[in-house]
């Protein structure tokens, strides 16, 4: 039987294990250097964009939207991102590699080029962390052997199973080991994005950016006995695939300062409803509010397509919320929930919904220019 000093000592390890480690300055260098990294052939879109655009936003050093090559980056559910540069451009940047590497969801987790980058940025001295399931990437490259780790929920069984030697752990929306951080679901990427914010320059820097998004706090709290696939949910993405016959297809107009973090979650929300499809609309690639290049899915919009917007006035940290407030309008609940089921959001019939009811920002258009 473990004495009372002993299982203190074990519950302050679990809380240690939680804090993210402080930047250290290193190499004669006073801000960090942050890559976030991408598979040029499939990316998730929230992972990708959402820790970048904090970041970015946070001016605390130098931000990196990395591909593996250059060119253009096929995300996913939705959209087209072009690399500021490759991995070998930021290495000649950058030799001594970077601070903060953050690795998102890619369809290539065992891709041998992308984990041998990573691999060596942590061998370099980075903090590697891997957003959803960037875990299996992490875990690939061997850096959660005989550590502690979180992932998306689905995930979770096989990720156990794959890798007996890393102990996952349930109810933590993010996660650090020492200079390992790990997260949950597609939508744990702005909690665990604030955390590094504060880990980089404080919590009252960081308190201030939290509320200019419109986010309440950022702590690790999670339920993740609250993310199973029901039968409802297994019923609700049947139906909706069955019914072909009324999918829809979305274009998002793009412009010059749009706010990416925004048009990531509306992007990637519609894309999971299994009853639409979502492309981005411009006349040629425009440039983010915050620096990414986004490429047009389409040149003019699409005959009998729907254009898809959001309120201008929308703070970030409501969007996800505003938007499958929508998707319930639009559809029905069961497809709301299914949707935030997959990005793990804590979603109850429209219960988390705190904002007023606005417009619904989706208009039809039958114009074919």
């Amino acid at each position: 039987m473990l004495c009372i000093c002993c299982l203190l000592l074990v519950d302050t390890t679990s809380l240690r294990a939680s804090e993210l480690p402080p930047f250290k300055a290193r190499d004669g260098r006073t801000h960090p250097v942050v890559a976030v990294i991408a598979d040029n052939r499939f990316t998730e879109l929230s992972d990708y964009v959402i820790p970048y655009s904090i970041l970015k936003q946070a001016n605390l050093g130098e931000v990196y939207a990395l591909g593996m090559q250059e060119g253009s980056i096929q995300m996913f559910p939705a959209l087209h991102i072009r690399a500021q540069f490759s991995a070998a451009q930021f290495d000649q940047m950058h030799p001594t590699g970077a601070d903060y590497v953050i690795v998102p969801a890619v369809h290539h987790s065992d891709d041998p080029n992308l984990i041998a980058w990573i691999q060596t940025q942590a061998k370099k001295g980075a903090t590697i962390v891997g957003i959803c399931d960037g875990v299996w990437v992490l875990a690939h490259a061997g850096l959660l052997e005989s550590k502690k780790a979180v992932g998306h929920w689905y995930s979770f069984d096989d990720l156990k199973k794959q890798f007996p030697n890393t102990q996952f752990i349930k109810d933590k929306r993010y996660l650090a080991d020492e200079k390992i951080v790990t997260s949950t679901g597609v939508s744990a990427s702005i909690p665990v994005s604030l955390a590094l914010v504060e880990a980089m320059v404080g919590k009252p820097k960081t308190q201030a950016l939290a509320n200019s998004l419109g986010i309440p706090n950022w702590d690790a709290q999670h339920r993740s006995a609250d993310f199973k696939l029901s039968a409802t949910h297994m019923w609700t993405a049947s139906i909706n695939w069955l019914r072909f016959w009324s999918h829809d297809q979305f274009v998002m107009p793009i412009f010059k300062g749009i706010d990416e973090l925004s048009l990531a979650l509306l992007a990637d929300a519609y894309s999971r409803t299994y009853r639409s499809t979502v492309f981005s609309m411009s006349k040629e690639a425009i440039t983010s509010l915050r620096g990414l290049q986004i490429e047009p899915d389409h040149m003019y919009s699409t005959k009998n397509a729907s254009i898809l917007s959001m309120p201008a006035d929308l703070a970030a940290g409501e969007s996800l919320d505003w938007v499958l407030k929508q998707i319930a309008k639009r559809y029905d609940e069961r497809t709301a929930s299914f949707v935030a089921l997959q990005m793990e959001y804590p979603y109850r019939s429209g219960a988390t919904i705190t904002l007023s009811d606005r417009s619904h920002s989706v208009h039809s258009t039958n114009s074919n220019k």
